[in-house]
């Protein structure tokens, strides 16, 4: 099976991803004030019409800069890297993830955490005895 698209960006590309989903319509000067190694404008500009030519990003012109935007929705992107990351590292568990994400805190989780994560699964447990009736 090929990997999908989003899962080969590299770490500038991710970047920039992040700001533009931050941000949602974003010409190419706001994401660079926002990058934390301080690339240059044309780098960035560059990298943005990679990502366009990849799919992941969209732009329209306003005067005489381009802004751009996601193709695909932040929520759909997010679960698409998730099932990308299921398949790929946990057999396409998602009991055998949240164990690993539990294992790997180093931290006990609060109370109030357990509580959230209970309520989720609680929430779940619903959702499926009532596709089951």
């Amino acid at each position: 099976m090929t990997p999908p698209p989003h899962t080969k960006l590299s770490r500038r590309e991710r970047e920039i991803m992040d700001i533009i989903y931050q941000l949602g319509e974003t010409g190419v000067a706001e994401v660079v004030s926002r990058m934390r190694d301080n690339p240059t404008y044309d780098s960035v500009r560059v990298t943005l019409g990679i990502l366009e030519k990849k799919g992941h990003v969209t732009h329209q012109q306003d005067g005489r800069r381009y802004l751009y935007s996601p193709t695909v929705p932040h929520q759909k992107a997010t679960r698409n890297a998730m099932r990308n990351l299921l398949q790929t590292f946990f057999s396409g568990s998602p009991s055998k993830a949240i164990q690993a994400l539990l294992d790997m805190s180093g931290e006990r989780l609060s109370p109030d955490e357990l509580d959230e994560i209970a309520r989720w699964i609680e929430q779940e447990r619903k959702l499926h005895d009532d596709d089951t009736c």
